[in-house]
């Protein structure tokens, strides 16, 4: 187990992520480094990533962190209750944009690693993340695009583990409370063991370094499409559903949380400006009636032929 190496790489990933959303932008990412002390509840260093009010990206955050603590949270002992207690290490990066113009889409990536140091015991490591995209208004040629980089990047690991993870992905982001989904998807995968270290660090890589092929093509595509203020209303109240997700569901938010994690960090998912309405449903035949009733319901996106 090389968590050096892990972190060589994310600490990599962070700034190729930066520097490419900084050049589509514009506008220079905030940078907040910050260590805690051994005597803190939860130990160790990161880089907080930020760009708020940029011409593309209304807000969004790009947070490497690399943590220690002397027993692991409930959300990360969820499957693995034989861990409870244990000294854990964890290290990853995650990210959300939340772009100001509604016709282009939010997005989620993580990529982190786990280990487990239970007493007497050897060390237990296993990684998660992936990738999913949330929409306001669909379009299908985006959505072929966006599972088809994902397929690509994890085929050469297995010609399992796109269909599994994807499925996976469908079943996490999905609003239990609304039976909806958050969004077209995409992948996920947590508490990954198989194949020992090489082969999860491999699916880390893969994932990571897919993020910006999948995602900056449909950002190009989309960013100029006109908008007013029918559009921002209707990407506030979706933004509604993105904030319920990651406050009631996310196995991330809550491990950030219940660890003692920095809550400017872990909250920096949450978009700038939401909006809820009581029993608020779109005009049927709508473009975003068409949300509901074609991009959120699960379809093989990479498997459908693109039209452009």
């Amino acid at each position: 187990m090389n968590v050096e190496a892990v972190r060589a790489y994310l600490l990599g990933l962070q700034a190729s992520i930066v520097a490419a959303l900084e050049a589509a932008d514009g506008k220079a990412f905030l940078r907040d480094a910050w260590t805690r002390d051994p005597g803190d509840r939860l130990a160790g260093d990161g880089i907080t990533r930020l760009i708020e009010e940029g011409a593309l990206f209304e807000r969004g955050g790009c947070n490497f962190s690399h943590v220690r603590g002397d027993a692991m949270p409930p959300s990360a002992t969820q499957h693995r209750p034989d861990l409870a207690g244990a000294a854990f290490e964890a290290l990853g990066v995650s990210l959300v944009l939340h772009p100001r113009n509604p016709h282009v889409p939010t997005v989620h990536m993580n990529v982190r690693m786990f280990a487990a140091l239970p007493a007497g015991r050897d060390a237990v490591s296993w990684f998660g993340g992936g990738m999913d995209l949330t929409p306001v208004y669909g379009v299908e040629d985006d959505a072929v695009h966006f599972h088809r980089v994902n397929r690509g990047a994890l085929a050469p690991l297995g010609a399992d583990l796109y269909p599994r993870f994807k499925r996976w992905c469908d079943e996490y982001f999905y609003l239990k409370h609304r039976a909806e989904a958050r969004g077209i998807g995409g992948i996920f995968f947590d508490d990954f063991a198989e194949g020992g270290f090489d082969n999860g660090f491999a699916l880390m890589r893969a994932v990571g370094d897919a993020f910006l092929p999948a995602y900056l093509p449909i950002v190009e595509r989309r960013r100029d499409t006109p908008y007013g203020e029918r559009e921002r209303d209707f990407q506030a109240y979706r933004r509604g559903r993105y904030v319920e997700f990651n406050l009631v569901w996310d196995r991330g938010t809550h491990f950030g949380l219940q660890s003692g994690g920095r809550t400017e960090a872990i909250l920096m998912s949450m978009p700038p400006l939401a909006r809820w309405r009581y029993d608020w449903t779109p005009e049927p035949g709508s473009a975003e009636a068409r949300l509901t009733s074609e991009f959120l319901p699960v379809r093989d996106w990479a498997g459908e032929a693109d039209t452009r």
